[in-house]
Formats: C-alpha cells, sequence, structure tokens
C-alpha cells in the first residue's frame, strides 16, 4: 500500500494544490498530513478544508497548536502570523458551520500515529509536537539515541522543512544524494517528509514523499508551483511580513 505523506503546508494554498494534483497521479491509497496547516501563509481557511477533505490521517503540528493555544517560543515575525491566522479562521466566510468545522478538527488533531512497525509525527518520536531533529544533529548522538530508542522500526516527520533520511548509523541522506528514491531495510530510520509550503533546503519546489509499506520503498517528489502568487498574496497582508513571501522564491 502506497502512503502519500505531506507536512509544513504553511498556509500556502498553490502549493498544496500542485501537491495534491500530482498525489492523483501516484495510486496512492492515503494520504497523512504530518502538521502545520497553518501559519506563515496567506490561505489557511482554504488549507485546512482541503486537508480535512483529503487526508485520512492529520497529526498536529507546533503552528496549529499555537493558533490554538497560547503561542511559546514563536519570533515576532511568527507569532504575528499566529496572531492573524487565528483572526481568519475566526472569520464566517460563506457557511458559518464550516468556521466550527475548522477550530473542531484543530482542536482534536493527534500529536502522533501509530500503525504497526510505523510512528508519524510532527517534531520527533521523543517530543512529537515542537522538538526539531535537523541534519547537523547526526553529530550529537546522545539526541539521536533518545530519539531512536522510541522508534519501532521507521518514524516518518517533518517540523524542519528539511527532506531526508536519519539511518541507524548516524548519517543523513539527502534527496539528491538517493536520486530520489531510498530503500529501506530492517533497521530503524527517521523518514523527514519534507515541505509542502515553505521548503528549506534552498530549493523553492514542494516537497512530499511517498511510502510504499510492501517494498518499505521511499519516493521524495519536488513540484514547482506558482510561488510568485504566494508571495504576492503574503505581500500584500500587511500582518505577514515580506520576508515570508521572500523565502519562498528561495526555498530558505
Amino acid at each position: 500500500m502506497k502512503t502519500a505523506l505531506i507536512s509544513d503546508i504553511h498556509g500556502n494554498f498553490e502549493a498544496l494544490e500542485a501537491v495534491l494534483a500530482d498525489i492523483r497521479e501516484q495510486q496512492v491509497s492515503r494520504i497523512f498530513c504530518l502538521g502545520d496547516i497553518v501559519g506563515y501563509g496567506p490561505n489557511p481557511r482554504e488549507c485546512l478544508d482541503e486537508v480535512i477533505r483529503s487526508c485520512e490521517i492529520t497529526i498536529l503540528g507546533n503552528h496549529d497548536a499555537a493558533t490554538l493555544f497560547d503561542p511559546d517560543g514563536f519570533n515576532p515575525v511568527a507569532l504575528q502570523a499566529v496572531y492573524w491566522t487565528r483572526d481568519q479562521l475566526d472569520q464566517t466566510v460563506g457557511d458559518a458551520s464550516q468556521t466550527n468545522k475548522r477550530w473542531d478538527f484543530l482542536g482534536e488533531l493527534p500529536k502522533k500515529h501509530s500503525e504497526d512497525n510505523l510512528l508519524f509525527v510532527h517534531g520527533s518520536a521523543r517530543e512529537p509536537t515542537n522538538e526539531y531533529v535537523f541534519p547537523e544533529d547526526v553529530y550529537k548522538r546522545s539526541k539521536l539515541d533518545a530519539i531512536f530508542s522510541r522508534v519501532t522500526q521507521y518514524c516518518f516527520q517533518g517540523h524542519t522543512h528539511i527532506p531526508g533520511v536519519f539511518t541507524h548509523d548516524f548519517d543523513f541522506i539527502t534527496p539528491d544524494e538517493c536520486d530520489y528514491e531510498y530503500q529501506l531495510d530492517s533497521n530503524k530510520a527517521l523518514i523527514n517528509v519534507g515541505s509542502v509550503g515553505q521548503p528549506r533546503d534552498e530549493d523553492p519546489r514542494s516537497c512530499y514523499t511517498i511510502f510504499d509499506s510492501v517494498t518499505n520503498q521511499l519516493q521524495f517528489r519536488r513540484l514547482s508551483y506558482a510561488y510568485d502568487e504566494t508571495a504576492r498574496k503574503i505581500y500584500r497582508i500587511e500582518q505577514l511580513h515580506n520576508s515570508l513571501g521572500d523565502r519562498l522564491k528561495a526555498g530558505r
């Protein structure tokens, strides 16, 4: 069975539309979202509605949680975007029941999902919502040991917006290094599925991952989308800092 894994949409509807269109051509059985549907981007309502329609499982991201509760540890640009996002979700546009549906959906999101030897989180197996696992953490053996100890075999995650595979022997394999396909084996692995709406690996294209549970094969997919249009929307919104549009063009 093939599962499409998307994460870190961040209110970027143009990117989400491009990714979902591609997913429909890949003969996948289901779509999982690993969190951060909202935050930073100009279309939180539209992205939430699409995830509600399209995803079988959705995990709570830190920006999703910040929209619900008191934000903690956010820089001023991110914090201002959180407050603007709340206002957008509170606005009734069209069907009033849809506003409540969005809030109810966010409020019921789990912090993690497990099935067989697979774990799905936003951040890490140790701290599902907020912990970052960066590529340079391969040099922090105690941190990775602690995280791997909580994984049965494979853990799928997002949060850093940097796709790749952390191997059991403390290596990080980028999509470029494996020609966008990676064969998992019996050893444990942490898989960052990349970001749909705000890539940070200096590649502005959207990224998502397909996992085949029969063959244990990973496929990282990169897609061009109209990031200039998303940036223009951001520039028109006073409460969203222009840097949030600029970074889309540079993939950072």
